[in-house]
């Protein structure tokens, strides 16, 4: 193990996926990899907060199902979400009869659950662990922003959270697709205070922690297939190739974000995509059906998150974000 890096000996592997989106997310690249692609963003519940737990439900439920598993062959769950004591999470836990470890990690959750997910399993702790998370749109405009039925306008620079949820069950063998490395990383904060510019807040972090994968494991950018950023957006993605090309690391050539790549148009979007759904959904779906058919081999999957609440915004505090990053790579 390196100082924030772990390299996983028994390499935990990715067995299956479960995912659903809304409307607006399934008119893009997703659409036709997603378990279920929903018609209405409401689910058939009568808030968006019910609607978001429905999906995170519906997600885990169907991962468990395309492992070929029962409720009974799962050891743990962990997942978190973007609302108020991740009660997406918590709430859909109790749906399930196995034990619930209960994650904060904001947009990055998805990376964060399949790190911990695997280093649990590496150790020999369990056996099997769902790994998810999810948001929606307007549940998130709610929490973090202002409620829809005000009618605010968005700046240019905002980005739209994806409604959506994904859900990986991470085992101890059975599949190809392997996670054989983590970095967690540290709270990077370079003073950013509009609650409309993630991207621009959350890319020191990403590059912060690309830069130490990099470094804790020797290898050049160019190892990877894909270097892939969770929710950074277009603008966010400028600048984390923009970050750590000042580094002298060129990750221009592999380098995606989900939430440049969510949407089918951008511009139609501002700057594309974020919400702890974000990552979840195209990695689940989209990234993995990558990995599976062996069109990509190794990703580097490093989503990012904006630790901020409308209290800390609301006293002018600036916004600290953290990136972690899992390896997951084609292994015989």
């Amino acid at each position: 193990m390196a100082k924030h890096t772990i390299i996983f000996d028994k390499r935990p592997r990715i067995l299956s996926t479960g995912t659903v989106a809304g409307p607006k997310e399934c008119a893009g690249v997703v659409g036709k990899y997603v378990d279920k692609a929903l018609a209405d963003d409401m689910f058939g519940e009568s808030t968006y907060e019910k609607a978001e737990c429905k999906m995170l439900t519906y997600a885990i439920g169907k991962a468990i199902e395309n492992a070929g598993m029962k409720e009974e062959d799962i050891d743990m769950m962990i997942s978190g979400d973007l609302l108020n004591q991740i009660i997406s999470a918590s709430f859909a836990a109790r749906d399930f009869d196995f034990p619930f470890l209960g994650v904060y990690g904001a947009c990055s959750t998805m990376s964060e659950s399949l790190a911990l997910a695997a280093a649990l399993i590496d150790a020999g702790y369990f056996k099997r662990i769902v790994a998810a998370t999810g948001s929606h749109f307007s549940s998130a405009e709610r929490q973090y922003r202002y409620p829809l039925e005000l009618g605010n306008t968005r700046p240019p620079q905002s980005q739209w959270t994806v409604t959506g949820a994904g859900g990986t069950v991470v085992a101890d063998g059975g599949s190809d697709i392997a996670v054989t490395g983590a970095t967690f990383g540290k709270v990077v904060d370079f003073g950013i205070t509009d609650v409309n510019n993630m991207g621009a807040a959350m890319a020191p972090a990403a590059c912060d922690t690309i830069l130490t994968h990099l470094r804790d494991t020797g290898r050049e950018a160019d190892y990877y297939d894909l270097i892939v950023t969770g929710d950074l957006g277009a603008l966010g993605s400028r600048i984390v190739k923009d970050l750590t090309w000042e580094k002298g690391v060129d990750i221009q050539p592999n380098h995606v974000d989900c939430g440049e790549i969510v949407y089918n148009v951008i511009e139609d979007e501002f700057q594309g995509g974020s919400g702890a759904g974000c990552s979840a959904v195209v990695f689940s779906s989209y990234l993995y059906d990558k990995l599976k058919r062996r069109e990509i081999n190794r990703v580097l999957f490093a989503a990012t998150g904006a630790l901020l609440s409308t209290v800390s915004s609301g006293q002018g505090e600036s916004i600290p974000c953290i990136c972690h990053a899992v390896s997951i790579e084609n292994v015989r």
